[in-house]
């Protein structure tokens, strides 16, 4: 039976990918009944279906690595919770460095990961090249080796965070597009839809790509933007298996993961070319450039 539209909530959040769906799967973890989700396509759209589905714990800020390191955790359990697979697969990943300067920073930040329990060992280039078996270590320094870390798929991930939040009570509406953010002496009141308003104590952007489009509804500046990023799928390659670990290069601003047998490489160019600077057509949910 198709659920009522509702005219009030305690949260409205704006948009079903996983950024979305976690938010809504967390605040009904802490017993908040009254949680709207909309999402103007369909669960997943957007943002998280572009996204390469790494989990890595290595991060420069300790609160970030905190997060991941949680989120690691979150993933193993959700599948038995939910009854739904997330693709999460802990296979762990590596880190690489060129240079001298960046097996520092490496160093560092392993330095900072450990001291909040991320198990993670500083290795030499063979070592790195015992666990990645069809890298070349001419040119590498060293590098860090994450046992804990993995991949997972985001769309199955999102779906499955989305169930755990249905079955504390939230309510998630596809198919629903936000107009407005309605505002009243400097605080948010609700959303307008084009199926109707809805009032609210609390609006949540989660519109990934589009949140700054969302942000402007209500003067608010959201210093988000999509970028155009390469990628590449290999066929299958020898010495590539499924858990193979996921791999980093940050001086090569470019990561490798195992798919089907083969690799994905994706590329992040230190200064990215901004996409859709005329504004996101709404409908960009599960297509490529």
């Amino acid at each position: 039976m198709a659920q009522e539209f509702p005219t009030q909530a305690q949260v409205v959040i704006i948009g079903g990918g996983i950024i979305g769906c976690s938010v809504a799967y967390h605040l009904t973890k802490l017993g908040w009944r009254d949680v709207v989700l909309l999402e103007q396509g369909q669960l997943s759209g957007g943002t998280t279906w572009h996204a390469a589905g790494l989990v890595g714990q290595l991060r420069s800020h300790a609160n970030m690595t905190s997060l991941i390191k949680y989120s690691t955790q979150l993933y193993t359990e959700l599948e038995a919770e939910t009854g739904l697979a997330t693709g999460w697969k802990n296979c762990g990943s590596l880190s690489v460095a060129r240079t001298v300067d960046r097996m520092t920073v490496l160093k560092r930040t392993a330095a900072s990961a450990r001291a909040q329990g991320v198990a993670i060992e500083v290795i030499s280039p063979k070592e790195a090249q015992d666990l990645w078996p069809v890298m070349a270590i001419d040119d590498l320094v060293g590098a860090v080796w994450l046992p804990g870390d993995g991949k997972a798929n985001p769309t199955d991930l999102t779906q499955s965070l989305a169930k755990g939040a249905r079955s504390r009570g939230a309510r998630i509406f596809e198919r629903v597009r936000v107009t407005g953010v309605s505002v009243a002496n400097g605080a948010v009141t609700g959303v307008e839809t084009d199926r109707g308003a809805i009032s609210a104590e609390i609006v949540v952007n989660c519109a990934g790509q589009w949140a700054r489009k969302v942000g402007k509804m209500c003067g608010v500046s959201v210093p988000l933007h999509s970028a155009e990023h390469m990628y590449i799928v290999t066929g299958r390659i020898e010495g590539v298996h499924p858990d193979l670990p996921v791999m980093r290069d940050p001086d090569g601003y470019i990561y490798f993961k195992e798919e089907v047998g083969g690799l994905v490489m994706g590329g992040f160019e230190p200064e990215a070319k901004p996409w859709g600077m005329a504004g996101i057509p709404d409908d960009f949910e599960f297509a490529l450039l």
